[in-house]
Protein backbone atom coordinates (compact mmCIF):
# COMPACT_ATOMS: atom_id res chain seq x y z
CA UNK A 1 0.00 0.00 0.00
CA UNK A 2 2.89 2.31 0.80
CA UNK A 3 4.22 2.26 -2.76
CA UNK A 4 0.81 3.27 -4.15
CA UNK A 5 0.54 6.16 -1.70
CA UNK A 6 4.04 7.17 -2.75
CA UNK A 7 2.97 7.06 -6.39
CA UNK A 8 0.10 9.44 -5.57
CA UNK A 9 2.58 11.60 -3.60
CA UNK A 10 0.16 11.83 -0.72
CA UNK A 11 2.53 14.07 1.25
CA UNK A 12 2.24 16.69 -1.51
CA UNK A 13 -1.51 16.98 -0.93
CA UNK A 14 -0.69 19.49 1.82
CA UNK A 15 -0.26 22.03 -1.02
CA UNK A 16 -3.94 21.65 -1.84
CA UNK A 17 -4.90 23.12 1.53
CA UNK A 18 -4.62 26.43 -0.33
CA UNK A 19 -8.18 25.80 -1.57
CA UNK A 20 -9.30 26.65 1.99
CA UNK A 21 -7.65 30.10 1.90
CA UNK A 22 -10.76 32.01 0.66
CA UNK A 23 -12.97 30.23 3.21
CA UNK A 24 -10.60 30.86 6.12
CA UNK A 25 -9.90 34.53 5.46
CA UNK A 26 -13.53 35.35 4.70
CA UNK A 27 -14.47 34.25 8.22
CA UNK A 28 -16.71 31.44 6.95
CA UNK A 29 -14.79 28.42 8.21
CA UNK A 30 -17.73 27.52 10.48
CA UNK A 31 -20.21 27.61 7.58
CA UNK A 32 -20.94 23.90 7.06
CA UNK A 33 -22.18 24.31 3.47
CA UNK A 34 -19.12 26.29 2.35
CA UNK A 35 -16.78 24.02 4.31
CA UNK A 36 -18.26 20.97 2.53
CA UNK A 37 -17.71 22.66 -0.83
CA UNK A 38 -14.09 23.40 0.09
CA UNK A 39 -13.56 19.77 1.10
CA UNK A 40 -14.91 18.67 -2.29
CA UNK A 41 -12.48 21.12 -3.92
CA UNK A 42 -9.59 19.74 -1.86
CA UNK A 43 -10.30 16.12 -2.82
CA UNK A 44 -10.87 16.90 -6.51
CA UNK A 45 -7.73 19.03 -6.72
CA UNK A 46 -5.72 16.37 -4.89
CA UNK A 47 -6.82 13.67 -7.34
CA UNK A 48 -5.98 15.96 -10.27
CA UNK A 49 -2.56 16.72 -8.80
CA UNK A 50 -1.88 13.00 -8.36
CA UNK A 51 -2.76 12.41 -12.02
CA UNK A 52 -0.16 15.04 -12.92
CA UNK A 53 2.43 13.44 -10.61
CA UNK A 54 1.88 10.01 -12.16
CA UNK A 55 2.15 11.42 -15.69
CA UNK A 56 5.34 13.23 -14.71
CA UNK A 57 6.89 10.10 -13.17
CA UNK A 58 5.82 8.02 -16.17
CA UNK A 59 7.44 10.49 -18.56
CA UNK A 60 10.64 10.80 -16.49
CA UNK A 61 11.33 7.15 -15.64
CA UNK A 62 14.75 7.04 -17.30
CA UNK A 63 15.86 10.42 -15.95
CA UNK A 64 14.63 9.57 -12.44
CA UNK A 65 16.68 6.36 -12.41
CA UNK A 66 19.84 8.51 -12.65
CA UNK A 67 18.78 10.75 -9.75
CA UNK A 68 20.06 9.89 -6.22
CA UNK A 69 16.61 10.33 -4.64
CA UNK A 70 14.07 10.11 -7.47
CA UNK A 71 15.30 6.63 -8.42
CA UNK A 72 13.40 5.37 -5.36
CA UNK A 73 10.06 6.48 -6.83
CA UNK A 74 7.70 3.55 -7.52
CA UNK A 75 7.87 3.78 -11.33
CA UNK A 76 11.61 4.47 -11.55
CA UNK A 77 12.44 1.66 -9.11
CA UNK A 78 10.06 -0.79 -10.78
CA UNK A 79 7.97 -1.23 -7.63
CA UNK A 80 4.89 -0.40 -9.71
CA UNK A 81 4.55 -1.35 -13.38
CA UNK A 82 3.68 1.13 -16.11
CA UNK A 83 0.36 -0.58 -16.79
CA UNK A 84 -0.70 -0.40 -13.14
CA UNK A 85 0.28 3.28 -12.99
CA UNK A 86 -1.83 4.03 -16.08
CA UNK A 87 -4.72 2.12 -14.53
CA UNK A 88 -4.53 4.19 -11.34
CA UNK A 89 -4.27 7.37 -13.42
CA UNK A 90 -7.42 6.46 -15.37
CA UNK A 91 -9.30 5.65 -12.16
CA UNK A 92 -8.35 9.04 -10.69
CA UNK A 93 -9.60 10.90 -13.79
CA UNK A 94 -12.92 9.00 -13.64
CA UNK A 95 -13.17 9.74 -9.90
CA UNK A 96 -12.54 13.46 -10.56
CA UNK A 97 -15.30 13.66 -13.17
CA UNK A 98 -17.68 11.72 -10.92
CA UNK A 99 -16.95 13.98 -7.92
CA UNK A 100 -17.59 17.14 -9.95
CA UNK A 101 -20.95 15.70 -11.11
CA UNK A 102 -21.85 14.64 -7.56
CA UNK A 103 -20.93 18.10 -6.25
CA UNK A 104 -23.15 19.79 -8.83
CA UNK A 105 -26.09 17.56 -7.90
CA UNK A 106 -25.48 17.86 -4.17
CA UNK A 107 -25.16 21.65 -4.13
CA UNK A 108 -27.81 22.20 -6.84
CA UNK A 109 -25.67 24.68 -8.75
CA UNK A 110 -23.37 24.66 -11.79
CA UNK A 111 -19.66 24.55 -11.03
CA UNK A 112 -18.38 25.55 -14.45
CA UNK A 113 -15.87 28.13 -13.14
CA UNK A 114 -14.44 25.61 -10.69
CA UNK A 115 -14.37 22.91 -13.40
CA UNK A 116 -12.63 25.33 -15.77
CA UNK A 117 -9.90 25.99 -13.20
CA UNK A 118 -9.36 22.25 -12.67
CA UNK A 119 -9.19 21.72 -16.44
CA UNK A 120 -6.82 24.68 -16.88
CA UNK A 121 -4.57 23.36 -14.10
CA UNK A 122 -4.49 19.94 -15.73
CA UNK A 123 -3.74 21.30 -19.24
CA UNK A 124 -1.07 23.66 -17.90
CA UNK A 125 0.64 20.80 -16.11
CA UNK A 126 0.41 18.58 -19.18
CA UNK A 127 2.33 21.27 -21.05
CA UNK A 128 4.72 21.51 -18.10
CA UNK A 129 5.33 17.75 -17.99
CA UNK A 130 6.07 17.31 -21.69
CA UNK A 131 7.70 20.64 -22.61
CA UNK A 132 7.61 23.70 -20.35
CA UNK A 133 9.49 22.20 -17.40
CA UNK A 134 12.58 22.26 -19.59
CA UNK A 135 12.39 26.05 -20.10
CA UNK A 136 14.15 28.01 -17.32
CA UNK A 137 12.11 30.62 -15.40
CA UNK A 138 8.89 29.56 -17.17
CA UNK A 139 9.10 26.31 -15.21
CA UNK A 140 9.07 28.01 -11.79
CA UNK A 141 6.34 30.42 -12.88
CA UNK A 142 4.09 27.49 -13.78
CA UNK A 143 4.71 25.93 -10.37
CA UNK A 144 3.75 29.23 -8.72
CA UNK A 145 0.64 29.58 -10.88
CA UNK A 146 -0.43 26.13 -9.74
CA UNK A 147 -0.83 27.48 -6.20
CA UNK A 148 -2.81 30.45 -7.49
CA UNK A 149 -5.13 28.00 -9.27
CA UNK A 150 -5.69 26.23 -5.94
CA UNK A 151 -6.83 29.47 -4.31
CA UNK A 152 -9.04 30.30 -7.29
CA UNK A 153 -10.61 26.82 -7.14
CA UNK A 154 -11.48 27.36 -3.48
CA UNK A 155 -13.00 30.74 -4.27
CA UNK A 156 -15.03 29.60 -7.28
CA UNK A 157 -16.56 26.54 -5.63
CA UNK A 158 -17.66 28.56 -2.58
CA UNK A 159 -18.57 31.75 -4.42
CA UNK A 160 -16.25 33.77 -2.16
CA UNK A 161 -14.59 36.74 -3.85
CA UNK A 162 -10.81 36.42 -3.90
CA UNK A 163 -8.81 39.56 -3.20
CA UNK A 164 -5.85 40.67 -5.27
CA UNK A 165 -3.75 40.40 -2.13
CA UNK A 166 -4.52 36.68 -1.77
CA UNK A 167 -3.52 36.02 -5.38
CA UNK A 168 -0.32 38.08 -5.20
CA UNK A 169 0.84 36.69 -1.86
CA UNK A 170 0.12 33.12 -2.94
CA UNK A 171 2.07 33.59 -6.17
CA UNK A 172 5.11 35.08 -4.38
CA UNK A 173 5.14 32.41 -1.67
CA UNK A 174 4.94 29.66 -4.29
CA UNK A 175 7.69 31.34 -6.32
CA UNK A 176 9.97 31.27 -3.28
CA UNK A 177 9.30 27.55 -2.81
CA UNK A 178 9.85 26.81 -6.53
CA UNK A 179 13.20 28.65 -6.60
CA UNK A 180 14.26 26.90 -3.40
CA UNK A 181 13.47 23.56 -5.02
CA UNK A 182 15.57 24.39 -8.09
CA UNK A 183 18.44 25.48 -5.87
CA UNK A 184 18.35 22.13 -4.09
CA UNK A 185 18.46 20.36 -7.45
CA UNK A 186 21.48 22.45 -8.45
CA UNK A 187 23.34 21.45 -5.27
CA UNK A 188 22.56 17.79 -5.91
CA UNK A 189 23.58 18.17 -9.56
CA UNK A 190 27.08 19.26 -8.49
CA UNK A 191 27.53 15.81 -7.00
CA UNK A 192 25.57 13.50 -9.31
CA UNK A 193 25.35 15.50 -12.55
CA UNK A 194 22.40 17.48 -13.91
CA UNK A 195 19.19 15.52 -14.23
CA UNK A 196 16.91 18.30 -15.49
CA UNK A 197 17.38 20.26 -18.72
CA UNK A 198 15.98 23.45 -17.19
CA UNK A 199 18.93 23.51 -14.78
CA UNK A 200 21.09 24.64 -17.69
CA UNK A 201 19.41 28.04 -17.31
CA UNK A 202 20.22 28.31 -13.59
CA UNK A 203 23.22 28.35 -11.31
CA UNK A 204 23.50 28.58 -7.54
CA UNK A 205 24.36 32.29 -7.58
CA UNK A 206 21.32 33.10 -9.75
CA UNK A 207 19.10 30.96 -7.52
CA UNK A 208 20.39 32.72 -4.38
CA UNK A 209 19.74 36.18 -5.87
CA UNK A 210 16.25 35.35 -7.18
CA UNK A 211 15.38 33.60 -3.91
CA UNK A 212 16.41 36.69 -1.92
CA UNK A 213 14.47 39.01 -4.27
CA UNK A 214 11.35 36.84 -4.09
CA UNK A 215 11.47 36.62 -0.28
CA UNK A 216 11.91 40.39 -0.05
CA UNK A 217 8.95 40.99 -2.38
CA UNK A 218 6.80 38.55 -0.41
CA UNK A 219 7.59 40.21 2.94
CA UNK A 220 7.04 43.75 1.58
CA UNK A 221 3.79 42.64 -0.07
CA UNK A 222 2.58 41.04 3.17
CA UNK A 223 3.49 44.19 5.11
CA UNK A 224 1.49 46.33 2.68
CA UNK A 225 -1.37 43.84 2.97
CA UNK A 226 -1.51 44.18 6.77
CA UNK A 227 -1.34 47.99 6.58
CA UNK A 228 -4.04 48.41 3.94
CA UNK A 229 -7.19 50.08 5.36
CA UNK A 230 -9.60 47.40 4.08
CA UNK A 231 -7.60 44.61 5.74
CA UNK A 232 -7.32 46.43 9.07
CA UNK A 233 -11.04 47.14 8.97
CA UNK A 234 -11.96 43.53 8.14
CA UNK A 235 -9.71 41.95 10.76
CA UNK A 236 -8.18 44.25 13.36
CA UNK A 237 -5.44 46.86 13.29
CA UNK A 238 -3.30 44.43 15.29
CA UNK A 239 -3.08 42.23 12.17
CA UNK A 240 0.14 44.16 11.52
CA UNK A 241 1.93 42.16 14.22
CA UNK A 242 1.51 38.91 12.27
CA UNK A 243 4.39 40.19 10.11
CA UNK A 244 6.69 38.88 12.87
CA UNK A 245 5.68 35.28 12.14
CA UNK A 246 6.02 35.74 8.38
CA UNK A 247 9.51 37.27 8.61
CA UNK A 248 10.67 34.56 11.01
CA UNK A 249 9.35 31.75 8.79
CA UNK A 250 11.04 33.17 5.69
CA UNK A 251 14.35 33.74 7.50
CA UNK A 252 14.25 30.20 8.89
CA UNK A 253 13.59 28.84 5.40
CA UNK A 254 16.49 30.90 3.98
CA UNK A 255 18.73 29.62 6.79
CA UNK A 256 17.83 26.01 6.01
CA UNK A 257 18.40 26.61 2.29
CA UNK A 258 21.42 28.94 2.15
CA UNK A 259 23.31 28.16 5.37
CA UNK A 260 22.63 24.45 5.91
CA UNK A 261 22.19 23.67 2.20
CA UNK A 262 19.06 21.58 2.73
CA UNK A 263 18.45 20.17 -0.72
CA UNK A 264 15.13 18.43 -0.12
CA UNK A 265 11.91 19.92 -1.47
CA UNK A 266 10.37 22.86 0.45
CA UNK A 267 7.44 20.61 1.41
CA UNK A 268 9.82 18.22 3.19
CA UNK A 269 11.50 21.11 4.99
CA UNK A 270 8.11 22.25 6.31
CA UNK A 271 7.31 18.67 7.39
CA UNK A 272 10.60 18.30 9.26
CA UNK A 273 11.41 21.73 10.67
CA UNK A 274 9.78 22.32 14.07
CA UNK A 275 10.52 26.05 14.06
CA UNK A 276 8.62 26.63 10.81
CA UNK A 277 5.77 24.38 11.98
CA UNK A 278 5.38 26.27 15.28
CA UNK A 279 5.53 29.61 13.47
CA UNK A 280 2.81 28.54 11.03
CA UNK A 281 0.59 27.35 13.91
CA UNK A 282 1.06 30.68 15.72
CA UNK A 283 0.33 32.63 12.52
CA UNK A 284 -2.89 30.68 11.90
CA UNK A 285 -3.89 31.07 15.56
CA UNK A 286 -3.33 34.83 15.36
CA UNK A 287 -5.67 35.09 12.37
CA UNK A 288 -8.22 32.79 13.98
CA UNK A 289 -8.40 35.15 16.94
CA UNK A 290 -8.60 38.27 14.77
CA UNK A 291 -11.20 36.84 12.37
CA UNK A 292 -13.44 34.80 14.63
CA UNK A 293 -12.91 36.51 17.98
CA UNK A 294 -12.47 40.07 16.77
CA UNK A 295 -14.37 41.67 19.65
Amino acid sequence: MKKYLKLLRLEQWVKNLFVFVPLFFSGNITNVDLLTKSIFAFVIFSFTASVVYILNDYNDIEADRKHPEKRRRPLASGAISKSKALGILTALIIADIALVCIAQLYFHEPLWKFSAIIAAYFVMNLAYTFKLKHIPIIDIFIIALGFVFRVLAGGYITGIKISEWAILLTFLLALVLAIGKRRGELINAQVSGKTRRALDGYNVQFADITLSISVTLAIVCYLMFTLSPEVQERFHERVFYTVIFVVFAFLRYLQQTLVYNRTESPTKIVYRDRYIQITLVLWVAAFLIQIYFKK
